[in-house]
């Protein structure tokens, strides 16, 4: 059987909020499996070694370090410049970057509030439409958007960041239905808790102690997030357009109560 269909191999991707957790892996595995990858954070500082690392390493894609501040359209601008300068063209975006805080909805503030929305919801725009152009004059794409089970469920204290996730969910529906017909797909990846570093800070568990081969848990590792990223970027995704995939473990279902 072949896996070929699998592979990113000679594709470049954008993948925003590359730093670290999530965005980080996903960078990695795309470059592991032949990718050139773009690598973007807000700081150079915090992006310029991620690059590094790929380039020393025997992955055999490329990567690029670019500073972008997804909520800076001129930033997004010329990240994609940066992009096709150095690779010819974009193939994949990875809406990764992201932010929140923890506060019950009474207590966020207007700042608090725009600025969560800004970076989640407004910086997926300026991303998407940016790159999206240019996958659309080339001839299609993927568009890959990290939403949050917040976004699907809701979650306590996480209204604004909810609220953002879920209008990134709806944009991926309504953008994948008016640009099929350019070939571009869209599609979106709803984690649950991933043992990322911020959640381990909070929660105090480490990607290390998580064992991959156990179904009966309820938090994952960045790199099973890369491995839905992959799929949805290669061609064995190619029937899979304007969904939204949750990888978060085992499911809350209504249990028989003991009687």
């Amino acid at each position: 059987m072949t896996t070929d269909q699998f592979g990113v191999d000679g594709r470049t991707a954008i993948v925003t909020g590359a730093s670290s957790g999530i965005g980080k892996a996903i960078a990695e595995r795309f470059a592991a499996d032949g990718a050139d990858v773009v690598v973007c954070s807000r700081e150079q500082d915090n992006v310029d070694p991620v690059a590094d690392a790929i380039a020393d390493s025997d992955r055999e894609g490329r990567a690029l370090a670019v500073e972008c501040d997804v909520t800076d359209r001129d930033a997004v601008e010329a990240l994609v410049e940066a992009t096709v300068e150095e690779f010819g063209g974009v193939d994949v975006l990875v809406n990764n970057a992201g932010a929140s805080f923890m506060a019950s909805f009474g207590d966020i503030s207007e700042n608090g509030w725009e600025t969560i929305v800004d970076i989640n919801l407004h910086g997926t725009y300026h991303c998407t439409q940016v790159a999206g152009e240019r996958m659309r004059e080339d001839g299609g794409g993927a568009v890959i958007n990290l939403a949050s089970v917040a976004g699907q469920k809701g979650a306590p204290h996480m209204s604004h960041y909810g609220a953002a996730k879920a209008g990134v969910i709806n944009l991926t529906s309504t953008l994948a239905f008016e640009w099929a017909g350019d070939d571009v797909r869209v599609n979106c990846i709803a984690p649950g808790f991933v043992a990322t570093p911020g959640v381990e800070s909070q929660m105090g568990v480490s990607a290390d102690e998580i064992d991959r081969e156990q179904v009966e848990r309820r938090i994952g590792t960045s790199e099973e997030i890369a491995d839905v990223a992959q799929f949805l970027a290669s061609p064995a995704a190619s029937y899979v357009v304007g969904e939204t995939i949750t990888a978060a473990g085992v499911p809350d279902i209504m249990e028989t109560p003991d009687v």
